[in-house]
Parts: structure tokens; sequence; C-alpha cells
């Protein structure tokens, strides 16, 4: 009996330490990231012209709040452009979801390794770990799907293409506008493959945190007094 449960603590916690490295860097490749574009403006003034206009933006993505100065191509007159789209709750909601799921995991490491008899002996522990076990794979599976869908449109309304659409003199046909280089997306997109890959985790350890609670083992006593 000791064995096997000792088997099962050692698995719980090679699961919480996947657990923690997959939300530690679920977090840092989204709430770390920052990125550039470049688009050029080539006016038929070519003394108006700039051919090289840096863009940046950064988690959370508030991209209504970036600017840039771009020429007019009438004299040396500027205008300041806005980018479009406020993508700040679904990066924030699912940073947040990160953080915490580490936090959990970190507290979880602890309960499972200095407090193990206590957990065992009360009933309530592994009915809350439980709990908090399913609430967090939903969050990690909303938050994820946010997310991603968020990015796509990050992604989009960070397109060059679609910036220089912005842009009053690239609407003249005597200008002539173009992009110098995008953004580098593969930060955003590995914190995508992170966020499911945790909610892929902790659905699995589910049924690792359900075996200990009462309701598993009622269930298992019922069976074996009815054999």
């Amino acid at each position: 009996m000791k064995v096997s449960v000792g088997l099962r603590i050692s698995a719980g916690l090679k699961v919480i330490e996947q657990d923690k490295f997959f939300a530690i860097f679920a977090f840092a490749t989204c709430g770390g990231y920052s990125g550039q574009l470049r688009v050029s403006v080539d006016c038929m003034e070519k003394a108006s012209s700039n051919l090289s206009i840096g863009i940046d933006f950064f988690y959370p993505f508030r991209l209504h709040q970036v600017s840039f100065e771009a020429p007019v191509c009438e004299g040396m007159r500027r205008e300041r452009v806005f980018l479009i789209g406020d993508y700040s709750s679904s990066a924030e909601f699912f940073v947040t979801i990160a953080v915490f799921a580490f936090l959990y995991s970190l507290m979880a490491t602890t309960v499972y390794i200095f407090f193990q008899n206590k957990y065992r002996e009360n009933s309530r522990g592994p009915l809350i770990d439980f709990v908090v076990t399913v609430v967090f794979s939903f969050m990690w599976l909303v938050s994820s799907s946010a997310w991603a869908k968020a990015l796509s449109d990050v992604k989009l309304a960070t397109d060059p293409d679609e910036v220089q659409l912005l842009i009053s003199a690239c609407k003249v046909q005597t200008n002539k506008c173009g992009s110098v280089h995008g953004p580098r997306w593969s930060g955003l997109n590995t914190s995508v493959v992170f966020g499911f890959l945790n909610f892929v985790l902790w659905a699995g350890n589910i049924w690792f945190v359900f075996k200990e609670t009462s309701w598993h083992k009622g269930a298992s006593r019922g069976g074996g007094a009815s054999s």
C-alpha cells in the first residue's frame, strides 16, 4: 500500500513539475513579447519620403494606443497614425491564467512534499485539489482559444500591407508605399502551443487527483464490498 501511494505521489510531482514548466513558457512567451514592423512611403516629392517607418508594439497589444508618424507627401508635413484594435483582454486573461496556474502548481508541490500525510488524512484537501484542477483545465482551454483568436487578429492588424491603408499618402496613386519587413511571430505562436499543452496536462491530471478524493475511494470500497 505504501509503495503504491509513493508511486502515485511521485507521478503527481512529475506532472506538477511539467505544469509549472509549461505555465512559465506560456506567460513568458506572451507577456514578454515586443515586435516591430516597418513600412515605406515614397512620395512623388522625394524630399518628403520616409522609406523606413518603424512601428513598435508589445504586450498587452493595445494597438489603438500605438502610433507612428508618416509623411503626408505635401511639403514636409507629417501625420500621426494609430493602429487599429485592442486585444489586451484576451492576452491578459491568458497570461493571468498562466501565472495563477504556476503559483498553484508551486503550492501543490510544497503540499505534496512537506504535507503529504495531512493532505491524505483530510478529505477536504483532495476535493479542493480536484475542483481546482478541473477549473484550471477549463480555463486553459478557454484562455488559449481566446488568445489564439486574438493573435490571429493582431497579425492582421499589424500586417504591413494593412497598415499602409491607414496612411493618407498611400491612398494617392502618385505615391508608392511598401513593406520593409513584418513582425516575427515565432514567440507568440509558441505561446499558443504552450497554452493548449497546459490544457492537455491539466486535463490529464484530473484522473490522478480524482483518485485521491473520497468520491473515488468510496466508490472503490463499494465495488469491493459488492464483489
